[in-house]
């Protein structure tokens, strides 16, 4: 075996039951020693019995070798002040890799900075979330991704373009207008649920066989179906 691992750099030692991988971080760690060959840490041969000075609070210690079990990625993140107040932990996230295509990766909030730092004229709260690699695909440590925070989740719902939807100048109520006859609307209050910024819940109002006014001359060419 013959490897070098530069200063910074993140290893995942990886094989087979059986394959070393234990009897090779015991050697790094100089908990066993070599039966032939040698290894270097900052160029100096590392051997056992060498001195190896543990960190403490007045300085960082002897590396020997940095380890990460590819098992339990952490995402480490950031977030801006205008959203902190919207998230808690334990919120599920998806997240996609831009070198791993078609795939989205389930995590979970786990920790939100209690204080944030001003970066380029922004307060920033870091944050961060355990991924759960399901499904068993090789991740590396340092790739960027795209993070989505899920504030409420629904499934098979009534749902309605948001520019389809009125609302009343004096009570600022919801509502649309349904056709009953040739140029012929009735108006429908609705009872509005949760929104992607683009289709939003319908909890009461209509149903899904109505038809809906378009109102709005930028959807005319576009099909309106609840």
């Amino acid at each position: 075996m013959n490897f070098n691992i530069k200063e910074g750099e993140l290893v995942a030692i990886m094989g087979s039951p059986g394959s070393g991988k234990l009897t090779l971080l015991n050697i790094l760690g100089i908990l066993d020693e070599a039966d032939s060959g040698n290894y270097n840490l900052d160029t100096v041969p590392v051997k056992v019995g060498n001195q190896v000075v543990e960190s403490n609070n007045f300085n960082e210690g002897t590396t020997i070798a940095s380890v990460a079990d590819v098992g339990r990625m952490i995402f480490v993140g950031k977030i801006d002040e205008s959203e902190v107040g919207e998230i808690k932990e334990k919120l599920p996230i998806e997240i996609t890799i831009g070198a791993i295509e078609n795939k989205k990766f389930d995590a979970v909030l786990q920790y939100i900075a209690p204080k944030g730092k001003t970066e380029n004229g922004a307060i920033q709260f870091e944050i961060k979330a355990s991924l759960a690699n399901s499904e068993n695909t090789f991740i590396r440590a340092g790739l960027r991704v795209n993070v989505s925070i899920i504030l409420e989740k629904v499934d098979k719902v009534l749902a309605l373009k948001e520019a389809l939807i009125q609302f009343d100048k004096k009570t600022q109520k919801p509502y649309v207008e349904i056709q009953t006859g040739t140029q012929e609307f009735i108006r429908k209050e609705l009872i509005l649920g949760i929104s992607d910024g683009i289709y939003v819940e319908i909890k009461s109002g209509i149903k899904a066989s109505d038809t809906i006014k378009v109102w709005n001359q930028v959807l005319k060419s576009e099909e309106v179906k609840p």
